[in-house]
């Protein structure tokens, strides 16, 4: 044989032993995950992490916390050290869906433009979008007056402060654009009169990217934005935070970090209204962070393509239904979500799917309770012009009590079409709800101090029956003032809110046999769900990255 190609076997048998010999001594592979560490304080969290072994990603002071990189094998080793919890950094995507193409007017049905002509604008309210990132268009950029009110931009992806003309402040998705045109649209379509497309269509925008260009977020760059915002809400005048997106809720409300995050933000004195989710139109539904107690979830409506009869509105058959898992009345209120004109550029990447939703010029449609819940923000803003001293209990109160039962006709004789746990107190109506002067009727029994101290949470009032229909139990009705039942899809509405309240559970409950947390909590008869809500563990979710967290479904239009 010729003493070259001899000399090139043996080479190649060497390198196969070799390359065996490497595999066979070689350590099991040791997969890195993205996870979001908590403990008493942020230096805490970030040191348990380093002495791990771990990258730190994000710094999570809002929630305690810092995002890391860690192997599986650092992950066991912090889940034994005390004090330390370990929650997976879950993806999260918009709340949105296309619609078909029809001129709705949303600031008139929901009377806001009658706040218009009195001026109540939202001028000096700045609301907080956390989304995909906004267009770079006057409409979005300029009140009324043509001054100047994109007060900031700030990439949480990346984690900068984005200056202007920066590319970064494209929105590419545009999922954002069209959630912030309904809520600060300048644009003015009327006559005689102002007919602005926007619901405070002078109120200061920042914009906040936690989503990319496919409408793709995770836990903790959603985090890191809404700890942003807490943290520079003097600078910017940010009164209210809107949230148009979901997640599948996988723990109680107290132990979702995301969740953590809005109650931080809601305790620091700014509105969160958060979208129901389109997961509807079941039972149990509501998404991520809607099923907060605390704040302003938002379900959504459709106008059965006829704007300007109010007589044959409908539930939009997606939207999120309760009670929540704790058994809390979800949604908080109703806004228009069916078909919503929205800004948006032809190239960004929803028109681009959905041509035939464009009008090939600066409006898409869709539909949503991310809509619904961009309506509710913008009517917070008017609110919050008139009377800026509100507290976001206050806001949340004002909103209810000012709310109209309704859908298939409204509501005969005081009773509603649908129940509590589809639209929750009903339409909102911007112009009784900027004037109103209620006070104390939400929230009550609720310590938000205590529940983000981990001190005591919280439970609705809302219990399943044996049949598997919702009612609500009674807390005391001695004296006759009160009908609490839930009766088909009917409510007797008596004007009191106490479905929205809570109260603390010690030890005394359990769902079925499916809950033996950590914390002490066995909850033993007075729930009885038909789903059985098994979670693996109460700290960390095993689903992986890759899980959409996300109202995010297409469904028929409507």
């Amino acid at each position: 044989m010729n003493t070259k190609l001899i000399s090139l076997f043996t080479l190649l048998v060497m390198a196969v032993v070799v390359g065996i010999v490497v595999l066979i001594d070689s350590p099991a592979e040791d997969p890195t995950t993205s996870v979001i560490v908590q403990a008493a304080d942020l230096e805490t969290a970030a040191e348990a992490v380093r002495s791990a072994g771990g990258e730190i990603t994000h710094e999570l002071g809002v929630i305690r916390a810092v995002g890391a990189v860690l192997t599986k094998s650092q992950v066991e080793g912090l889940q034994e050290v005390p004090g330390v919890r370990i929650h997976e950094n879950r993806s999260v995507k918009v709340a949105g869906k296309p619609g078909s193409v029809v001129d709705t007017v949303i600031p008139r049905a929901v009377v806001a433009d009658e706040l218009h002509w009195e001026g109540i604008t939202g001028a000096g309210v700045t609301v907080a979008v956390l989304d995909t990132g906004v267009w770079d268009y006057p409409p979005f950029t300029k009140d009324t007056s043509s001054v100047d009110r994109l007060l900031a931009q700030y990439d949480a992806i990346g984690d900068l402060l984005v200056s202007e003309g920066d590319p970064l402040t494209t929105d590419t998705y545009g999922h954002g654009s069209h959630v912030a045109s309904i809520v600060v649209s300048n644009i003015d379509v009327g006559k005689k009169t102002p007919v602005y497309n926007g619901v405070a269509p002078d109120a200061g925008l920042v914009t906040v990217k936690a989503f990319d260009d496919n409408g793709m977020g995770t836990y903790a760059d959603v985090i890191r934005g809404i700890d942003w915002v807490v943290r520079n809400k003097d600078a910017y005048g940010i009164r209210v935070l809107n949230c148009s997106f979901s997640a599948t809720p996988q723990s109680h409300y107290w132990v979702d970090p995301m969740n953590q995050a809005v109650m931080a933000a809601w305790q620091a004195g700014i509105v969160v209204v958060a979208s129901a989710g389109n997961t509807g139109p079941e039972p149990m539904t509501i998404g991520v962070p809607g099923n907060v107690p605390y704040v302003i979830t938002v379900g959504a409506i459709t106008d059965n393509y006829t704007p300007y009869d109010e007589g044959d509105d409908s539930l939009a058959s997606f939207s999120a239904a309760g009670p929540t898992v704790e058994g809390f009345v979800k949604p908080d209120v109703v806004a228009p979500g069916g078909h919503v004109y929205g800004l948006m550029a032809k190239d960004m990447a929803l028109p681009v799917a959905y041509p035939e939703f464009f009008d090939e010029g600066q409006y898409f449609q869709m539909s949503g309770t991310s809509q619904a819940a961009a309506v509710v923000s913008g009517v917070v803003a008017l609110m919050l012009q008139i009377d800026p001293g509100l507290t976001p209990d206050d806001v949340k109160c004002r909103l209810m009590s000012t709310a109209r039962p309704r859908a298939d006709g409204g509501s005969v004789n005081g009773e509603a079409s649908y129940s509590i746990l589809q639209q929750g107190a009903g339409l909102v109506h911007a112009w009784d709800a900027a004037y109103s002067t209620d006070y104390g009727c939400v929230n009550n029994g609720l310590n938000i101090a205590n529940d983000l101290a981990d001190i005591e949470h919280y439970g609705g009032r809302v219990q399943q029956a044996a049949d598997g229909s919702f009612y609500l139990m009674d807390p005391d009705d001695s004296e006759g003032d009160g009908d609490y039942i839930l009766e088909g899809d009917g409510y007797t509405w008596t004007g009191a809110y106490l479905w929205n309240d809570g109260w603390v559970w010690s030890v005394a409950y359990l769902w079925n046999d499916a809950y033996l947390w950590n914390d002490a909590y066995l909850w033993n008869d007075a729930y009885l769900w038909n789903d059985a809500y098994l979670w693996n563990d109460v700290f960390i979710w095993n689903s992986g990255l890759a899980e959409p967290m996300s109202v995010n479904v297409w469904v028929e239009q409507e």
